[in-house]
């Protein structure tokens, strides 16, 4: 019964902490909802998730966008 509690998730592509790994899941857009892109990008950023939170809210998801937000004399 407890076989699919104790069964490990390292082999699931989907795992969290695998796409934390490997970096973000689109390099051009940020998934607000995805917990990996959330630490890939506010660690690229150097921000705290609060902070990369709202600057999505205020200038959409797009990388570029959100980098010129918090980052203006860094933004291509």
């Amino acid at each position: 019964m407890s076989e699919h509690h104790d069964a490990p998730k390292a082999h699931e592509p989907h795992a969290l902490h695998e796409e934390d790994a490997k970096g973000p899941h689109d390099p051009k857009d940020i998934n607000p909802k995805m917990a990996s892109d959330i630490a890939y990008w506010s660690k690229e950023f150097g921000v705290t998730g609060d902070q990369l939170h709202e600057a999505i809210r205020a200038h959409g998801t797009h990388v570029e966008k959100v980098r010129a937000a918090l980052h203006p004399s860094k933004a291509t």
